[in-house]
Protein backbone atom coordinates (compact mmCIF):
# COMPACT_ATOMS: atom_id res chain seq x y z
CA UNK A 1 0.00 0.00 0.00
CA UNK A 2 2.85 2.61 0.93
CA UNK A 3 6.14 1.81 -0.55
CA UNK A 4 8.97 4.24 0.28
CA UNK A 5 12.42 4.15 -1.55
CA UNK A 6 15.89 6.44 -1.17
CA UNK A 7 13.53 9.32 0.28
CA UNK A 8 15.59 12.36 1.10
CA UNK A 9 14.61 15.70 2.58
CA UNK A 10 17.17 18.27 3.19
CA UNK A 11 17.35 22.05 4.91
CA UNK A 12 19.84 23.50 4.04
CA UNK A 13 23.07 21.63 5.22
CA UNK A 14 20.63 19.48 7.42
CA UNK A 15 19.31 15.97 6.19
CA UNK A 16 15.86 15.47 7.74
CA UNK A 17 15.32 12.27 6.14
CA UNK A 18 17.93 9.90 4.65
CA UNK A 19 17.37 7.65 2.32
CA UNK A 20 14.67 6.52 3.94
CA UNK A 21 13.31 2.85 3.26
CA UNK A 22 9.53 1.65 4.31
CA UNK A 23 7.22 -0.55 3.24
CA UNK A 24 3.65 -1.00 4.61
CA UNK A 25 1.75 -3.26 3.50
CA UNK A 26 -2.23 -3.44 3.11
CA UNK A 27 -4.11 -3.22 6.13
CA UNK A 28 -1.77 -2.55 8.42
CA UNK A 29 -1.47 -0.58 11.38
CA UNK A 30 2.08 1.01 11.26
CA UNK A 31 3.78 2.32 14.21
CA UNK A 32 6.33 5.18 13.25
CA UNK A 33 8.54 5.95 15.66
CA UNK A 34 11.51 8.32 16.78
CA UNK A 35 12.66 11.09 18.75
CA UNK A 36 12.09 14.62 18.04
CA UNK A 37 13.77 15.65 14.83
CA UNK A 38 14.10 11.87 13.40
CA UNK A 39 12.20 12.96 10.75
CA UNK A 40 8.46 11.49 10.94
CA UNK A 41 6.66 14.72 10.43
CA UNK A 42 9.06 15.45 7.58
CA UNK A 43 8.27 11.75 6.31
CA UNK A 44 4.58 11.83 6.56
CA UNK A 45 4.05 15.43 5.15
CA UNK A 46 5.91 14.09 1.57
CA UNK A 47 4.10 11.25 1.76
CA UNK A 48 0.52 13.02 1.55
CA UNK A 49 2.06 15.98 -0.83
CA UNK A 50 2.55 18.54 1.55
CA UNK A 51 6.13 19.26 0.83
CA UNK A 52 8.63 18.74 -1.50
CA UNK A 53 11.09 15.69 -1.39
CA UNK A 54 14.80 16.10 -2.75
CA UNK A 55 15.20 12.53 -3.88
CA UNK A 56 13.69 9.20 -3.93
CA UNK A 57 10.41 7.79 -4.48
CA UNK A 58 6.72 6.99 -2.87
CA UNK A 59 4.19 5.39 -3.84
CA UNK A 60 0.84 4.78 -2.72
CA UNK A 61 -1.85 2.32 -3.17
CA UNK A 62 0.83 1.87 -6.91
CA UNK A 63 0.49 5.49 -7.31
CA UNK A 64 4.10 7.75 -7.74
CA UNK A 65 2.93 10.42 -5.14
CA UNK A 66 5.73 12.86 -6.14
CA UNK A 67 5.27 12.72 -9.65
CA UNK A 68 1.45 12.57 -9.51
CA UNK A 69 0.67 14.32 -6.25
CA UNK A 70 -3.21 15.14 -6.97
CA UNK A 71 -3.93 11.33 -7.71
CA UNK A 72 -2.10 10.49 -4.67
CA UNK A 73 -4.35 12.83 -2.60
CA UNK A 74 -7.36 10.93 -3.19
CA UNK A 75 -6.85 7.69 -2.05
CA UNK A 76 -4.72 9.11 1.31
CA UNK A 77 -6.64 10.65 4.46
CA UNK A 78 -4.29 13.05 6.76
CA UNK A 79 -4.43 13.92 10.26
CA UNK A 80 -1.70 15.99 11.22
CA UNK A 81 -0.21 16.52 14.87
CA UNK A 82 -1.47 20.10 14.91
CA UNK A 83 -5.27 20.06 13.81
CA UNK A 84 -6.57 23.44 12.64
CA UNK A 85 -11.40 23.38 13.24
CA UNK A 86 -13.30 25.92 12.54
CA UNK A 87 -14.76 27.11 16.20
CA UNK A 88 -17.85 28.95 14.73
CA UNK A 89 -19.21 26.04 12.87
CA UNK A 90 -21.67 23.49 14.27
CA UNK A 91 -20.33 19.68 13.87
CA UNK A 92 -22.39 18.48 10.98
CA UNK A 93 -21.70 21.87 9.38
CA UNK A 94 -17.80 21.16 9.61
CA UNK A 95 -18.02 18.49 8.22
CA UNK A 96 -20.69 19.24 5.60
CA UNK A 97 -17.88 21.83 4.50
CA UNK A 98 -14.83 19.27 3.91
CA UNK A 99 -17.42 17.03 2.26
CA UNK A 100 -18.05 20.08 -0.31
CA UNK A 101 -14.40 20.31 -0.76
CA UNK A 102 -14.37 16.74 -2.07
CA UNK A 103 -17.13 17.66 -4.36
CA UNK A 104 -19.58 15.24 -2.70
CA UNK A 105 -22.78 16.00 -3.74
CA UNK A 106 -25.69 17.39 -1.19
CA UNK A 107 -27.59 14.75 -1.02
CA UNK A 108 -24.92 12.41 -0.30
CA UNK A 109 -22.91 14.55 2.21
CA UNK A 110 -25.60 14.05 5.17
CA UNK A 111 -25.47 10.39 5.29
CA UNK A 112 -22.27 10.75 4.72
CA UNK A 113 -21.53 12.81 7.88
CA UNK A 114 -24.04 10.91 9.94
CA UNK A 115 -22.03 7.71 9.45
CA UNK A 116 -19.06 9.18 9.81
CA UNK A 117 -20.01 10.90 13.41
CA UNK A 118 -21.32 7.55 14.16
CA UNK A 119 -18.11 5.80 13.53
CA UNK A 120 -16.30 8.48 15.59
CA UNK A 121 -18.92 8.48 18.45
CA UNK A 122 -19.66 11.92 18.31
CA UNK A 123 -23.92 11.30 17.08
CA UNK A 124 -24.73 13.23 20.48
CA UNK A 125 -22.49 16.65 18.97
CA UNK A 126 -24.10 16.98 16.00
CA UNK A 127 -25.64 19.98 16.67
CA UNK A 128 -22.80 21.62 19.05
CA UNK A 129 -20.36 24.18 18.25
CA UNK A 130 -16.73 22.52 17.62
CA UNK A 131 -15.61 25.12 20.27
CA UNK A 132 -17.65 23.53 22.78
CA UNK A 133 -16.20 20.42 22.46
CA UNK A 134 -13.04 18.18 24.21
CA UNK A 135 -9.84 18.06 22.86
CA UNK A 136 -10.47 14.22 22.86
CA UNK A 137 -13.76 15.20 20.58
CA UNK A 138 -12.16 17.64 18.18
CA UNK A 139 -9.60 15.07 17.67
CA UNK A 140 -11.82 12.47 16.98
CA UNK A 141 -13.86 15.36 14.84
CA UNK A 142 -10.25 16.23 12.75
CA UNK A 143 -9.96 11.96 12.22
CA UNK A 144 -13.76 11.73 10.79
CA UNK A 145 -12.59 14.96 8.52
CA UNK A 146 -9.89 13.13 7.19
CA UNK A 147 -11.97 9.81 6.45
CA UNK A 148 -14.75 11.96 4.15
CA UNK A 149 -13.50 11.39 0.84
CA UNK A 150 -12.80 7.27 1.87
CA UNK A 151 -9.10 7.02 1.48
CA UNK A 152 -7.64 3.76 1.37
CA UNK A 153 -4.61 4.78 3.74
CA UNK A 154 -4.73 6.96 6.69
CA UNK A 155 -1.41 9.01 7.67
CA UNK A 156 -1.97 10.04 11.73
CA UNK A 157 0.84 12.38 13.16
CA UNK A 158 -0.06 12.23 17.48
CA UNK A 159 -3.95 11.50 17.06
CA UNK A 160 -3.81 10.75 20.27
CA UNK A 161 -1.54 13.58 22.00
CA UNK A 162 -2.50 15.59 24.82
CA UNK A 163 -6.13 13.18 25.52
CA UNK A 164 -6.83 11.92 28.50
CA UNK A 165 -6.50 8.18 29.26
CA UNK A 166 -10.62 7.39 28.52
CA UNK A 167 -10.16 9.60 24.97
CA UNK A 168 -6.83 7.32 24.56
CA UNK A 169 -9.00 4.32 24.38
CA UNK A 170 -11.77 5.30 22.15
CA UNK A 171 -9.29 6.21 19.69
CA UNK A 172 -8.07 3.09 19.75
CA UNK A 173 -11.35 1.42 19.30
CA UNK A 174 -11.62 3.36 16.25
CA UNK A 175 -8.26 2.85 14.64
CA UNK A 176 -8.74 -0.88 15.20
CA UNK A 177 -12.47 -0.38 13.21
CA UNK A 178 -11.17 0.86 10.66
CA UNK A 179 -8.42 -1.72 10.15
CA UNK A 180 -11.35 -4.01 10.13
CA UNK A 181 -12.85 -1.79 7.55
CA UNK A 182 -9.74 -2.52 5.62
CA UNK A 183 -8.53 1.19 5.74
CA UNK A 184 -4.20 1.03 6.19
CA UNK A 185 -2.57 3.17 8.90
CA UNK A 186 0.85 4.88 9.30
CA UNK A 187 0.24 6.51 12.99
CA UNK A 188 3.21 8.48 14.70
CA UNK A 189 2.93 8.52 18.38
CA UNK A 190 4.86 9.43 21.24
CA UNK A 191 2.72 6.92 23.69
CA UNK A 192 4.45 3.43 23.02
CA UNK A 193 2.93 0.65 25.43
CA UNK A 194 -0.24 1.61 23.78
CA UNK A 195 1.09 1.54 20.07
CA UNK A 196 2.92 -1.54 21.02
CA UNK A 197 -0.45 -2.97 21.69
CA UNK A 198 -2.22 -1.45 18.46
CA UNK A 199 -0.01 -1.52 15.66
CA UNK A 200 0.55 -4.73 13.46
CA UNK A 201 4.08 -3.99 13.30
CA UNK A 202 6.78 -0.82 14.48
CA UNK A 203 9.48 1.33 12.31
CA UNK A 204 11.60 3.00 14.48
CA UNK A 205 13.65 6.17 12.73
CA UNK A 206 16.65 7.72 13.72
CA UNK A 207 18.57 10.68 12.14
CA UNK A 208 16.26 10.23 9.07
CA UNK A 209 17.17 6.70 8.53
CA UNK A 210 14.99 3.23 9.69
CA UNK A 211 16.56 1.58 12.27
CA UNK A 212 14.54 -1.10 12.88
CA UNK A 213 10.85 -2.31 11.95
CA UNK A 214 8.86 -5.68 11.89
CA UNK A 215 6.45 -6.45 14.33
CA UNK A 216 6.90 -5.99 17.92
CA UNK A 217 7.64 -9.66 18.39
CA UNK A 218 10.41 -9.65 15.97
CA UNK A 219 11.74 -6.34 16.95
CA UNK A 220 12.28 -7.73 20.16
CA UNK A 221 13.88 -11.00 19.22
CA UNK A 222 16.09 -8.63 16.80
CA UNK A 223 17.45 -6.36 19.74
CA UNK A 224 17.32 -8.92 22.94
CA UNK A 225 19.90 -11.75 21.78
CA UNK A 226 19.17 -13.39 25.56
CA UNK A 227 16.91 -13.23 27.67
CA UNK A 228 16.47 -12.29 31.05
CA UNK A 229 15.16 -13.59 34.04
CA UNK A 230 14.32 -11.66 37.24
CA UNK A 231 13.92 -13.73 40.69
CA UNK A 232 13.12 -12.00 43.99
CA UNK A 233 14.21 -13.66 46.84
CA UNK A 234 13.82 -13.50 51.13
CA UNK A 235 17.10 -13.51 51.44
CA UNK A 236 20.74 -15.47 50.78
CA UNK A 237 21.41 -13.27 47.89
CA UNK A 238 25.33 -14.22 47.39
CA UNK A 239 24.60 -17.62 47.32
CA UNK A 240 22.16 -17.75 45.20
CA UNK A 241 23.67 -15.72 43.14
CA UNK A 242 27.13 -18.42 42.89
CA UNK A 243 24.52 -21.00 42.37
CA UNK A 244 23.58 -19.48 39.10
CA UNK A 245 26.53 -18.50 38.01
CA UNK A 246 27.76 -22.62 37.70
CA UNK A 247 24.62 -23.39 36.03
CA UNK A 248 25.65 -22.96 31.93
CA UNK A 249 23.04 -21.06 30.66
CA UNK A 250 23.52 -18.76 32.97
CA UNK A 251 25.71 -15.82 31.27
CA UNK A 252 25.95 -12.94 33.62
CA UNK A 253 23.79 -11.87 37.03
CA UNK A 254 23.07 -8.38 38.52
CA UNK A 255 21.45 -8.07 42.35
CA UNK A 256 19.13 -5.21 42.78
CA UNK A 257 16.93 -4.58 45.87
CA UNK A 258 15.22 -8.23 46.49
CA UNK A 259 16.30 -9.22 43.12
CA UNK A 260 18.59 -10.80 40.58
CA UNK A 261 18.46 -10.33 37.61
CA UNK A 262 20.01 -13.02 34.87
CA UNK A 263 21.11 -13.13 31.69
CA UNK A 264 20.32 -16.23 30.45
CA UNK A 265 20.24 -18.38 26.96
CA UNK A 266 19.14 -21.69 27.62
CA UNK A 267 15.33 -23.13 26.98
CA UNK A 268 12.49 -23.25 28.79
CA UNK A 269 12.99 -26.67 30.43
CA UNK A 270 16.55 -25.42 31.18
CA UNK A 271 15.52 -22.67 32.83
CA UNK A 272 12.63 -24.72 35.03
CA UNK A 273 15.86 -26.71 36.36
CA UNK A 274 17.48 -23.41 37.18
CA UNK A 275 14.16 -23.13 39.50
CA UNK A 276 14.15 -26.13 40.98
CA UNK A 277 18.07 -26.01 41.52
CA UNK A 278 17.65 -23.03 43.71
CA UNK A 279 14.27 -24.60 45.57
CA UNK A 280 16.31 -27.75 46.71
CA UNK A 281 19.32 -25.59 47.80
CA UNK A 282 17.08 -23.57 50.23
CA UNK A 283 17.06 -20.49 48.23
CA UNK A 284 14.37 -18.43 49.45
CA UNK A 285 12.59 -17.95 45.97
CA UNK A 286 9.12 -15.58 45.92
CA UNK A 287 8.84 -15.37 42.27
CA UNK A 288 10.82 -15.91 39.71
CA UNK A 289 9.75 -15.11 35.83
CA UNK A 290 11.06 -14.39 32.11
CA UNK A 291 11.39 -10.31 31.51
CA UNK A 292 10.40 -9.94 28.14
CA UNK A 293 11.53 -6.64 26.64
CA UNK A 294 9.14 -3.99 25.73
CA UNK A 295 9.21 -0.74 22.95
CA UNK A 296 10.17 1.83 25.29
CA UNK A 297 13.26 -0.07 26.27
CA UNK A 298 13.75 -1.24 22.59
CA UNK A 299 13.44 2.60 22.02
CA UNK A 300 16.01 3.73 23.76
CA UNK A 301 18.24 1.09 23.12
CA UNK A 302 18.73 1.54 18.97
CA UNK A 303 17.96 5.24 19.30
CA UNK A 304 20.92 5.87 21.29
CA UNK A 305 22.87 3.72 18.41
CA UNK A 306 23.12 0.29 20.23
CA UNK A 307 24.22 -2.52 18.13
CA UNK A 308 20.91 -4.87 17.19
CA UNK A 309 22.07 -8.23 17.04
Amino acid sequence: MLRINGLIKRYGKFTAVDSLELHVPQGEIFGFVGPNGAGKTTTMKIVCGLMAADAGEVHVDGIDAIKNGRKAKEVIGYMPDFFGVYDDLKVTEYLDFYASIYNINANDRKKLCDDLLELVDLNDKREAYVDSLSRGMKQRLCLARSLVHNPKILVLDEPASGMDPRARVEMKEILRTLKDLGKTILISSHILPELAELCTSVGIIDRGKIVISGTVSEIMQQVYSKKFIKIRLAGKMKEAQKIMLEFPPVTSTREGEGFIEAGFEGNDEEMSMLLKELVMRDIPVISFAQQDGNLEDVFMRVTKGEEVK
